[in-house]
């Protein structure tokens, strides 16, 4: 079988981490890739690096895409993607840049690209709901997506679901589903969903 992969694109409160964790729960090979961190703010879900070790890997030519947000600088790397493939996991890759999704879909496998989405009293909600410490800069970066989008609407998405219209469980099962039939990305209706 082709080796499989999933990128979950979408913006602060959009469901990244609870359908990664709904998706775990529906099979165990799905597994969060925790990118490579150097900097302030969260821990969990990271591989917490310095930032010179993630300017070696992209001097080697070892990095897919790095970005900088919140105060830290992020990258995803192709030997943690490997080593995911070869564990026989599926990983499953959170971004909040279009351009990083892109330049993650490139790595040769079969990759379901999904536009997880909801609107921005949503994301305020959630962000207050789980305690985060910064709402302000989560809404800041909610419009940056939004933004993203609309520069980028004709990037190809193979499955754009709505997390404040589905369960986590629902959205879980709509990726599953892309996954296992190997649905392509084409492009859709961005302008419209957005808004």
């Amino acid at each position: 079988m082709t080796p499989t992969g999933v990128i979950l694109y979408g913006p602060p409160g959009s469901g990244k981490d609870t359908v990664t964790a709904e998706l775990a729960r529906l099979r165990p090979e799905y597994t969060l890739f925790e990118r490579l961190k150097a900097g302030p703010g969260r821990t969990t879900g990271y591989r917490l690096t310095t930032a010179d070790h993630i300017e070696e890997l992209s001097r080697a030519g070892d990095l897919l895409y790095r970005n900088a947000r919140y105060g830290a600088d992020y990258a995803i790397d192709r030997p943690g993607v490997s080593a995911l493939l070869q564990s026989g996991r599926v990983p499953v890759l959170h971004m909040g840049q279009v351009a990083g999704a892109s330049a993650v879909a490139t790595f040769p496998i079969q990759w379901v690209k999904v536009l997880l989405w909801c609107p921005l009293e949503v994301t305020e909600q959630r962000c207050e709901g789980r305690g985060d410490k910064n709402v302000d800069a989560r809404v800041k970066v909610w419009h940056e997506t939004r933004q993203d989008l609309l520069d980028h609407a004709a990037e190809p998405w193979s499955l754009v679901v709505r997390t404040d219209q589905l369960s986590p469980v629902q959205a879980a099962r709509a990726v599953d589903e892309a996954r296992s039939v190997g649905r392509a990305a084409a492009p859709l209706d961005i302008r419209g969903l957005v808004g």
